[in-house]
């Protein structure tokens, strides 16, 4: 796993080591010690699959409140997708930035997205599969989640009409979202 970029003062995006040939490849998707090695602190406890039947599917933009906030290390399996994060730490220089990113299949890339941050993400192509590991449990009492269509986020989502569950239809803008982080704080 190397690191290509850095972004809002926190979110990384790595570039997983493929091994290749005429069979296929092989990927270390993660490794504890290596990650260790590189700085984080994070114990992941759970990996989560989510699979889309349609390209449009657009999940989140989630997060959970401290006592029980995550910090998620996503990759895409199967298929494409854009990926958004949105920085909710208080005080943070990034305070309400959103960047977006590819993740897929093919370019086999890794996003770290700490505590302190609203995520989401919309399927690119039918069929994707994102799977990603977490080192909080899910906890429905502290669950939230900000609107997809915040109109101050203007996120440059690539659907205007996308597939969404009732409750991320529901979530509100970022100006009324609950949130209890603050930047330079351990989340």
């Amino acid at each position: 796993m190397k690191l290509v970029s850095e972004h809002l003062n926190g979110v990384r995006l790595f570039q997983l080591d493929v091994f290749g040939d005429h069979r296929g490849f092989f990927i270390e998707s993660f490794n504890e010690r290596k990650w260790r090695e590189m700085g984080f602190t994070e114990s992941f406890i759970q990996d989560n699959h989510s699979y889309s039947a349609e390209a449009g599917v657009l999940r989140g933009l989630h997060y959970q409140l401290n006592p029980k906030a995550q910090t998620k290390l996503v990759r895409v399996t199967s298929g494409a997708i854009y990926d958004v994060v949105v920085d909710i730490r208080t005080g943070s220089p990034t305070y309400g930035q959103w960047a977006g990113f590819i993740l897929s299949s093919a370019n086999k890339r890794v996003l770290y997205v700490p505590k302190g941050f609203a995520h989401g993400f919309c399927t690119l192509v039918p069929k994707t599969e994102v799977q990603y590991k977490v080192d909080e449990g899910f906890s429905p009492e502290l669950d939230r989640g900000i609107l997809w269509s915040d109109t101050e986020l203007q996120i440059d989502w690539p659907t205007n009409k996308p597939i969404l569950s009732d409750k991320d239809g529901r979530h509100p803008e970022l100006s009324c979202a609950e949130m209890n982080f603050q930047w330079g704080e351990d989340a």
